[in-house]
């Protein structure tokens, strides 16, 4: 499945409404997020009736990046212009001038698609979604849920009950992590927050971390293990990082199912890559 990548669609472009700026890696990753749901694809089709996109932290829909602001598609806005075999895509955005504009854009480039747009809080997400993508006698779905929020927005307890439906997820672990807010910054001023997003009690297992990349490492290995005990295959993928907003040599991208292999799509992902990047 060769779609072309909507980074390099000549029609997104600045339209004065909202856009992120971000830092170039941002760009490589909507590539790899295409990839990963492009093998998901792969790996369900014959196997389904249909294919559910879900998109928690849809955003605006572009990206920019660079002095002169080159505009790219993020990945909501990627994914519908990449010409997939999904039969519904659910963006989810709750900041309201975000959501504006990705409106605009999905009106404006993508009427003949199947979009639902939902700006739930997140305590009725759930519900919402359930309601959404009604599970039917003699229609099977697999719904893929992406959630990239780069931060700690999204809490465990949402992924448990979307879980619980039968959701897979894909989860690049992003967030800010550098000298300011560092390890330490997060431990003292977000220990609830980040309780919520790992679904623990307590952080007595990051006690003894020393540096940025131990506390990176133990995220991604506590959240790991949280998505073992609700019963889902994991597979992570890991990539090279240039960045000032995290200054780590490289970052994670998980892909959790109870229904498909994750072996399967991420050994798809891997050859479509090319590169093998060891894991550090």
């Amino acid at each position: 499945m060769n779609s072309k990548l909507s980074a390099q669609v000549p029609f997104f472009q600045s339209d004065g409404l909202s856009v992120t700026a971000v830092e170039p890696w941002f760009k490589v990753k909507v590539q790899l997020i295409e990839r990963y749901v492009q093998s998901f694809i792969v790996n369900a089709a014959g196997r389904v009736d249909d294919i559910v996109l879900v998109d928690l932290c849809a955003g605006s829909g572009l990206f920019s990046f660079g002095h002169q602001k080159e505009i790219f598609a993020g990945s909501s806005l990627s994914l519908l212009a990449a010409n997939l075999p999904l039969s519904q895509w659910i963006l989810c955005e709750r900041d309201h001038e975000q959501m504006y504009a990705l409106q605009s854009r999905a009106d404006r480039f993508f009427r003949n698609k199947n979009i639902l747009l939902l700006d739930e809080p997140l305590d009725a997400l759930a519900d919402r979604l359930r309601s959404a993508i009604p599970q039917t006698k003699g229609n099977k779905k697999a719904v893929l849920c992406l959630v990239d929020p780069f931060s700690f927005e999204i809490p465990y307890a949402l992924l448990d009950k979307l879980a619980a439906c039968g959701f897979s997820f894909l989860i690049p672990f992003t967030w800010m992590m550098n000298q300011r807010m560092s390890y330490a910054f997060y431990l003292e001023e977000h220990r609830e927050q980040l309780k919520r997003y790992l679904g623990i009690a307590d952080l007595q297992r990051l006690a003894n971390v020393q540096s940025n990349q131990q506390f990176y490492k133990h995220m991604v290995r506590i959240y790991q293990n949280n998505m073992l005990v609700l019963g889902l295959n994991t597979a992570l993928s890991v990539h090279k990082l240039e960045s000032r907003l995290m200054e780590l040599p490289a970052y994670y991208i998980g892909f959790f199912s109870k229904k498909f292999s994750t072996k399967a799509v991420l050994s798809d992902v891997q050859e479509s890559e090319h590169v093998q990047f060891e894991l550090w």
